[in-house]
């Protein structure tokens, strides 16, 4: 899958019923009016909240890695004054790592479930013109209180996505391309997807295989998986599997190890935020009894970073192609 690299512009925000914020003070209002084009102000709603921009946002702080695949593939990346949480260098081609690498972090720390750990007072004083992921201690509500927007990918809303699916990716390319005003960009952004995933749609012969998706916890703890409101479940469909967690609507939930025996997937994806992934396949093929589920024997184990398969990005059409990398000779 191509990769492409991203600029972001200035965000003026008003999610339910904010006015937008300026530029910084002291910059030349002429700059302002440039930066505002003529489709402003836009309006897009996003986990059911109406956020106006009256010009695309110029200062953004990214606390999530989840938008990059956008502003990546729209050329707005190098309007990040900030970001924090994990960026695993697998994700991105060396343009991309080398304009990531030009954005000054303000945090890793994450907690035991792989959440960011990080003040509101940081991400305050950078003074973006809009946040881009939702952290526990960072809501929509609360930089709202300071007149400060926020963007989240539509699956990790707390609403989620009632049917995910690669459309879902289109239209999201499209929200930024209008946000940022790179309509034409992201048009041609979703053509390519589209054909991408044409080509990748799997047509299988003979007898169907079984697979889930999970997310191991290393060292013991709960294992979770991935039902039909996550994106887990279209690109399994897309690779020619059946999700034996097809029958559940959920986005992810905890499974035990008997009811994964129960189902004996014959492939599992096993998905990780960072880390070795040789610890994420022990924590599966280490649970009571795990030796006798097929994929385990017949060691059909893929480990693969998080965001090739959540929340609906370009990076889960390239999950879609590792996966039937790994496993298309074997249909």
């Amino acid at each position: 899958m191509r990769r492409r690299t991203v600029r972001l512009l200035p965000v003026a925000a008003a999610a339910l019923a904010l006015s937008a914020c300026g530029l910084a003070a002291g910059e030349d209002d002429a700059a302002g009016e440039a930066a505002a084009g003529d489709g402003y102000p836009v309006t897009v709603e996003n986990c059911g909240a109406e956020v106006t921009f009256e010009q695309a946002p110029e200062n953004l702080v990214l606390l999530k890695s989840s938008s990059v695949p956008f502003l990546a593939a729209l050329d707005v990346l190098d309007r990040a004054g900030a970001r924090a949480g994990e960026y695993p260098r697998e994700y991105y081609d060396d343009e991309t790592w080398a304009q990531l690498q030009e954005i000054p972090a303000l945090t890793g720390k994450t907690d035991a479930s792989g959440h960011l750990l990080i003040s509101k007072e940081v991400v305050i004083n950078e003074e973006p013109d809009l946040v881009l992921g939702e952290v526990e201690n960072l809501s929509r509500d609360t930089l709202a209180a300071v007149q400060i927007p926020l963007l989240e990918e539509p699956a990790l809303c707390a609403e989620g996505l009632d049917d995910p699916g690669f459309d879902d990716i289109y239209s999201q390319m499209e929200m930024y391309g209008e946000v940022f005003d790179r309509a034409e960009a992201a048009d041609a952004e979703v053509a390519d997807l589209k054909e991408q995933v044409a080509e990748l749609t799997s047509e299988t012969d003979g007898e169907e295989r079984t697979a889930a998706v999970l997310y191991p916890t290393v060292g013991g703890g709960v294992t979770y998986a991935y039902g039909t409101r996550s994106m887990a479940h279209p690109i399994l469909e897309a690779a020619g599997f059946e999700n034996v967690f097809a029958d559940t609507d959920e986005r992810v939930f905890e499974v035990t190890a008997e009811e994964l025996l129960g189902r004996d997937p014959d492939v599992l994806i096993l998905l990780y935020s960072a880390g070795d992934p040789a610890e994420i396949t022990e924590a599966v093929t280490s649970l009571p009894g795990a030796e006798q589920i097929t994929a385990v024997a017949e060691d059909n184990l893929m480990p693969l970073l998080f965001n090739y398969v959540e929340p609906p990005t370009p990076l889960a059409v390239e999950g879609l192609a590792q996966i039937e990398e790994r496993f298309g000779e074997d249909r």
